[in-house]
């Protein structure tokens, strides 16, 4: 790894292992609100990667175009409350 470091913060993971990307780093990386984005993980590090259509095979696009159609039936409270502690 011999790229050139833009910049370094730090974040804390919540219960829920949620974290919040400092704004420095989101306005380097491009990142706006809704951006869609790839969790890479090494042995040694986790890489957030913006998700970019024109880098994307047709197998993923059809996974997001799902994701975004099924959310609506399986996002609710109650599916919060059974999958919080997995």
């Amino acid at each position: 790894m011999n790229e050139e470091i833009k910049d370094i913060r730090t974040a804390t993971i919540t219960e829920k292992g949620q974290i919040c990307i400092p704004n420095t780093a989101r306005n380097l990386a491009g990142f706006r609100e809704g951006t869609k984005i790839s969790v890479v993980v090494y042995s040694d590090r986790v890489e957030l990667r913006p998700l970019k259509k024109e880098n994307m095979n047709e197998a993923l696009l059809c996974m997001l175009a799902s994701e975004s159609a099924l959310a609506k039936n399986w996002l609710s409270k109650e599916d919060e409350e059974a999958w919080k502690d997995l």
